[in-house]
């Protein structure tokens, strides 16, 4: 896991007991449709999973870094997500494309699929997210 570790406030809503938010990195390392921060999610019935948050549409937005097609990293180049016009986040393996900020493949062999999201919000300069052992 890289950056800060702590826990800021919580969203609005409840975070139940032992869910935990982690910072992986400062907000500024973030810019609109651009590179990505990967970095390690707690798996299950594995030690860590490849994850990466990307800026889209002025938030961030999380997920498990891993193709609804196959399950192969999206970005063929380290933190290089989006396509060249920066409208969708691109695998670089199949060509698969999804909506940044929902996850949805809106082209290609997962057509209507999702990628796997994670909650992510910004606090006090920094990206934090929610490392609760469970993806939606």
């Amino acid at each position: 896991m890289t950056g800060d570790e702590g826990v800021p406030p919580p969203p609005a809503g409840s975070v139940p007991p032992g869910w935990g938010w982690r910072s992986v990195c400062a907000s500024t390392a973030l810019v609109e449709r651009g590179a990505g921060v990967r970095f390690a999610w707690p798996g299950q019935g594995r030690s860590e999973w490849p994850a990466f948050v990307v800026r889209a549409d002025g938030r961030p937005s999380a997920f498990l870094n891993r193709c609804a097609h196959v399950p192969v990293e999206l970005d063929g180049e380290p933190g290089r997500f989006f396509d060249d016009a920066g409208l969708y986040l691109v695998c670089a393996t199949h060509g698969a494309c999804y909506d940044a900020a929902s996850g949805l493949c809106v082209a290609g062999p997962c057509r209507g699929k999702r990628l796997s999201a994670l909650d992510a919000i910004e606090h006090d300069g920094r990206v934090w997210i929610l490392m609760n052992l469970e993806i939606r």
